[in-house]
């Protein structure tokens, strides 16, 4: 009989516990002011915790591309420049619903924001702000994405 578990366990649990992480991308969005480098938070749609833009891949865009129109929909940034090359990485458990979740590395791409409308797909849904860095750092619940916001 305990033959008959191992072989349950090694067949069918272990795959699921160790199946690879999906992917999202992130805009993390700045701006210079007087008083210093500025950060876009957006409040999530479910709990309201702070977070940066981010979305799954989109098909037809690259990591960049998809980071902007996750900025746009979620916080209204129309116009940025935004690095080719991600900064960082930060990993969370995406929930799902129904207490089900699924790990997630989230590749972040710093963006310049140029210009932001006050009316875009989530205005209704989230609030925005803009924080310094290591005020930004302390209100997101990630740690690696606190250790690329204070490292800005």
């Amino acid at each position: 009989m305990m033959h008959v578990f191992k072989r349950a366990w090694a067949n069918m649990f272990m795959p699921i516990l160790r199946r690879p992480k999906r992917v999202q991308v992130a805009a993390l969005c700045y701006r210079d002011t007087d008083e210093g480098k500025r950060v876009l938070l957006i409040t999530s749609r479910d709990t309201g915790r702070w977070i940066v833009p981010k979305g799954w891949p989109i098909d037809g865009l690259d990591g960049p591309g998809a980071a902007l129109q996750e900025a746009w929909e979620e916080a209204g940034v129309t116009k940025a420049d935004i690095e080719d090359e991600p900064i960082g990485l930060y990993e969370y458990a995406k929930g799902l619903g129904e207490g089900m979740t699924v790990p997630v590395e989230t590749r972040v791409y710093l963006t310049r924001v140029r210009d932001l409308s006050e009316e875009y797909p989530e205005a209704s849904l989230r609030k925005r702000a803009w924080f310094a860095p290591k005020d930004a750092a302390n209100l997101v619940d990630e740690p690696d994405l606190k250790a690329i916001l204070q490292a800005i």
